[in-house]
């Protein structure tokens, strides 16, 4: 009996020590009591700008998805280029690897996990009805090695039960951001009608597959690209509005995979139009972003460009707790 007592006096003395609120000292609401971060931390509007900006080859003048990996930052274009660019910091192209065995349909996103390469052939802006979205899934090593050994994940959003033919960019079932964690892929869309974007899990592994959604996110903007720390619990996604103003929106500090359960915290650039699409980085507080050629004649001249910026201020805090 006396063990009993203790047991449940234990219990009541570590629920009672646990104070929930906001954790983060950069928030307007930072509890510094708190024990465990809720996810109510609010913040003040913060917009940035680059470190540098510089142009990027006409080669790939349709950059659209980002990865730091062995060294270089590897890029890809949208449409019909099978090539994988790997780029310096600088933006310059140091290596070149062609995919010479698939189609690029419309390649939307590269990702990562500890032993291969990811590829989003899922864009889906033109009518929103595809039928077939792929993942595909490449060795890292058969990559390096100029012979990539390439799998197919194929999958059908569980919802999207309406294939009908839909005018152009008005679909919430277009896509150009994932991650790859341990044993799944999540996707977040690019939701043309609600700028808002949704959050779907599929296996990371080949074959026909299902995404189920897991929960949305009002990111006020279109969602182009992702990159993530999965050690870090750190996911930044970027994309730009309506009328293409850039934004970069952090997902930090969460429980287990429940992306939107801790820190959620939108962030402008300072550019008055821009298409970013690839966002990576390799120490979660230095981040490369691209933009892709933009041209509205005579008003919108915007060239394909890399980008450097500095999150150290809003993320050292946080990661290095």
């Amino acid at each position: 009996m006396l063990k009993t007592i203790l047991f449940f006096c234990l219990i009541f003395t570590s629920n009672y020590a646990q104070i929930h609120g906001c954790t983060d000292p950069n928030a307007k609401n930072y509890n510094p009591d708190a024990t465990v971060n809720d996810g109510s931390c609010l913040y003040k509007e913060l917009k940035i700008k680059p470190e540098y900006s510089i142009k990027l080859s006409d080669s790939v003048h349709e950059t659209s998805g980002l990865i730091a990996f062995d060294n270089l930052l590897w890029t890809h274009n949208d449409d019909h280029d099978k090539t994988i660019y790997g780029l310096d910091s600088l933006g310059k192209i140091q290596k070149k690897i062609i995919l010479d065995k698939v189609i690029n349909h419309d390649w939307e996103e590269i990702s990562q996990d500890n032993s291969h390469l990811y590829i989003g052939d899922f864009g889906n802006n033109n009518s929103g009805n595809r039928t077939d979205l792929t993942i595909l899934k490449i060795e890292k090593k058969s990559f390096s090695e100029g012979n990539p050994i390439i799998e197919n994940i194929s999958f059908s959003y569980a919802d999207q039960t309406d294939l009908s033919s839909k005018k152009g960019n008005t679909t919430n079932f277009d896509c150009e951001a994932f991650i790859v964690s341990t044993d799944s892929i999540y996707l977040f869309t690019k939701e043309w009608s609600s700028s808002k974007t949704s959050i779907y899990a599929l296996p990371n592994k080949s074959g026909n597959h299902v995404a189920r959604l897991k929960d949305t996110l009002n990111t006020k903007g279109l969602v182009t690209g992702a990159t993530y720390l999965e050690s870090q619990k750190l996911i930044v996604l970027c994309g730009y509005s309506k009328v293409g103003k850039p934004f970069l929106y952090l997902l930090y500090d969460y429980k287990n995979n429940d992306f939107l359960s801790g820190n959620k915290r939108r962030i402008s650039i300072k550019f008055p139009i821009l298409q970013i699409e690839g966002i990576a980085t390799q120490d979660g507080l230095h981040y490369y972003i691209t933009n892709e050629a933009l041209v509205r004649k005579p008003i919108i001249n915007v060239i394909q460009q890399i980008h450097r910026f500095d999150l150290s201020p809003v993320l050292n805090s946080y990661l290095h707790k």
